[in-house]
């Protein structure tokens, strides 16, 4: 079994994904399509996680065009699908709903709140990573997962093989370290406002391995 994995920077990498597929007997590909412009094709994919980046899907590049043409044809076929921010953003454009401009800059650490119980096991609350600004839109027969105080469409599910979040429940500590001293300056203007220190003295919750595994689980179930 493959899990395609298409990384979109080098800074935001499938942290805690990793472990998981190897728990579950996945050989793991990882793609740079923004770098290299590779995609793995889709019956090459029996798994596709679409993590995040600083673009947005709103910009007119032949690779995210190339990257949603994969994602269609994978949603036709009813493969698994996980997308982390850019990466749900990108889902929910194949399934016909806008990516906007949010109402808050979310970045750093701040909660969620489980919005469903589809499913199992998901705690009533979280605390996440937050590194964007915008959001989708729920698509239609999409089952609206989490939420934040701020940002309505955290997390929704689809059709039991499609999960997508705009937080980030994969980084481990080596991820937000990553993260903080490559891009501290997109903590500018957060509505949370914290600096990068606060962000990286904040203890990765294990709750969030926990929970993604169980998201995980769930999409091959």
């Amino acid at each position: 079994m493959r899990l395609n994995i298409l990384q979109h920077t080098a800074e935001e990498g499938p942290g805690t994904i990793l472990p998981w597929a190897q728990a579950h007997h996945y050989d793991v590909f990882v793609y740079h399509p923004d770098q290299f412009g590779q995609l793995p094709t889709a019956d090459e994919t029996d798994f596709l996680v679409l993590l995040g980046g600083p673009m947005s899907p709103n910009d007119d590049l032949p690779w995210i065009h190339a990257e949603r043409a994969l994602i269609k044809t994978l949603l036709v076929r009813n493969v698994p699908i996980f997308g982390a921010c850019f990466g749900a953003q990108q889902v929910t454009r194949v399934l016909g709903t806008p990516v906007t401009k949010a109402p808050a800059k979310e970045v750093g650490w701040a909660p969620i709140y489980r919005q469903t119980t589809t499913i199992p096991g998901l705690p009533a609350q979280l605390m996440v990573l937050h590194w964007h600004e915008e959001m989708f839109q729920l698509p239609t027969g999409a089952e609206l997962l989490f939420s934040s105080d701020r940002v309505q469409n955290q997390g929704f599910v689809y059709h039991h093989r499609v999960v997508g979040l705009q937080c980030h429940l994969e980084p481990t500590a080596t991820n937000v370290r990553e993260m903080v001293v490559n891009d501290a300056a997109y903590l500018a203007g957060s509505i949370l406002g914290q600096t990068a220190t606060q962000v990286l003295e904040t203890p990765v919750p294990t709750a969030n391995q926990v929970a993604l595994n169980r998201i995980l689980d769930y999409l091959i179930e």
